[in-house]
């Protein structure tokens, strides 16, 4: 008899794609026919629901008063990205106090009937155009903009709606399709399994559900976490069903990297994720929550608490399932993060407690130093942590004692690939991961990465596997 099945998989990638969507399709706020020529800017009654949202015009023809989208206030506060046809000039631009501040401008030349965007994640905010070829970034700002506005906070942010029309007063502008609403993402990142409590995924329909980071305009306080469907018909079919938000210290952040378990004895969903939302460099740490709100579907606003990990660095990447009586808990465990140190750890609660109770610590492997990505899988009756490390290129495979017992056979992409697993309802497998592809660096620097990667084991078209539910 094989001993350890794990290391019989052999893994080929069979879809690579990136999801991207400026304003997210299920999520739209306002969207207007093709609005024809007008001579105003025009502030809608739609407010959005974090500050991460987006404008999108199509069809501009910028006329002599060119073109502005953005948030403005009943009080004409406004945080708009605007094009100037007359100066060839994308800015971002904020009136704060009675004053207008114009806080970064490119020259940029767009020609007749071009898309124009604007995007707010957290407090960066920029200006996108597509001229034919796909949305691409012209100018950001993030730090002049937090000077002068705060976005994130919940009594700032709601005095704002969505706006568009003229750039400037007395002339006019020639607009087609506008659509308004809740931020998408650039790229993906972070999988992982919407499961039941005893690692079983969750699946409706022919469909998996799953949490992913979804990358913003920006690094780690940009992206935000959301819930998706992927079609086991269709692996391309990645559709976003839910946008959760974190809500502390008065502030709506993007919290992400996260799991989600849907405990249907207990009446509950458990929400565990880690605290990038605010992170500036140094500290961040794991979060949770329990809640009877119907979290795959819809906007949610997350009023998470600390959880009481063993250990005294920081922590990210949480991975929560329960076997036999008791919880296991995976995260990386990071002593410093410039640069970035970090290695999986485990822990375990006691005997018929919660997930967030009297957890212990099993172990970690301190011998690594840019691992992470814990996942938690049964594999033929054994459980393991597996987790990826950047520096050797590989996935690795622990037991539940923390011992390392071999490394899993897939392709290793770019970045540091999450190593998610999955057990379909036939006995087959898939591995979901991403990888580092960037969007719009020379604009918006690290962070909007990357596609979506998916693998099945090497043999076996999609097609041979069964997708019905489980019963």
């Amino acid at each position: 008899m094989r001993e350890r099945d794990i290391f019989d998989l052999s893994f080929q990638i069979v879809e690579r794609y990136r999801p991207f969507h400026l304003v997210a399709p299920r999520f739209v706020q306002v969207d207007e026919p093709p609005v024809g020529r007008i001579s105003s800017f025009r502030r809608t009654a739609a407010t959005p629901s974090a500050p991460f949202a987006a404008v999108e015009i199509q069809g501009c023809e910028p006329g002599d008063a060119g073109v502005a989208a953005g948030l403005v206030t009943t009080d004409g506060d406004h945080v708009l990205a605007t094009y100037d046809p007359s100066r060839s000039r994308a800015t971002i631009e904020v009136r704060h106090a009675g004053r207008v501040h114009v806080l970064a401008r490119r020259k940029v030349v767009l020609g007749r009937g071009f898309g124009f965007a604007f995007v707010v994640c957290e407090n960066q905010v920029s200006a996108l155009a597509d001229s034919g070829s796909g949305w691409q970034p012209l100018v950001t700002s993030r730090d002049k903009v937090a000077s002068l506005v705060d976005l994130p906070a919940i009594a700032t942010l709601s005095r704002y709606a969505f706006g568009y029309g003229t750039r400037t007063i007395g002339g006019s502008v020639t607009l087609g399709r506008v659509r308004a609403g809740s931020f998408g993402m650039v790229g993906v990142r972070d999988p992982h399994l919407v499961q039941l409590p005893d690692g079983s995924p969750y699946v409706r329909d022919g469909k998996l559900y799953l949490t992913l980071t979804c990358a913003g305009l920006g690094s780690f306080r940009q992206a935000h976490w959301g819930v998706f469907t992927l079609d086991l018909h269709d692996l391309t079919r990645l559709e976003q069903v839910a946008q959760l938000y974190a809500a502390r210290d008065g502030q709506i952040l993007g919290d992400h990297a996260g799991q989600i378990i849907v405990d249907e004895a207990a009446a509950r969903f458990v929400l565990v994720n880690t605290s990038w939302g605010d992170f500036a460099g140094s500290g961040v740490h794991v979060r949770h929550v329990t809640t009877t709100d119907d979290v795959l579907c819809g906007v949610h606003r997350l009023e998470t608490q600390r959880l009481a990990l063993p250990t005294g660095v920081s922590a990210w990447d949480p991975a929560v399932t329960r076997i036999g009586d008791r919880w296991y808990v995976g995260f990386a465990e990071s002593p410093c993060q410039e640069p970035f140190d970090m290695h999986p750890a485990l822990a375990l609660g006691e005997p018929g407690g919660d997930y967030d109770s009297a957890l212990l610590r099993v172990g970690a492997d301190e011998s690594v130093h840019q691992c992470e990505g814990s996942i938690l899988q049964r594999i033929e009756g054994e459980w393991y942590l597996l987790a990826s490390d950047g520096h050797l290129r590989e996935y690795r495979v622990y037991d539940l004692s923390m011992r390392l017992v071999g490394r899993l056979d897939a392709p290793y992409v770019s970045n540091i690939p999450h190593p998610q697993v999955v057990n379909l309802p036939s006995g087959d497998r898939l591995m979901i991961t991403f990888d580092g592809t960037p969007y719009g660096k020379p604009v918006l620097g690290y962070g909007g990465h990357g596609a979506l990667v998916i693998m099945a084991p090497r043999g076996r078209s999609v097609a041979e596997q069964s997708v019905s539910d489980p019963v």
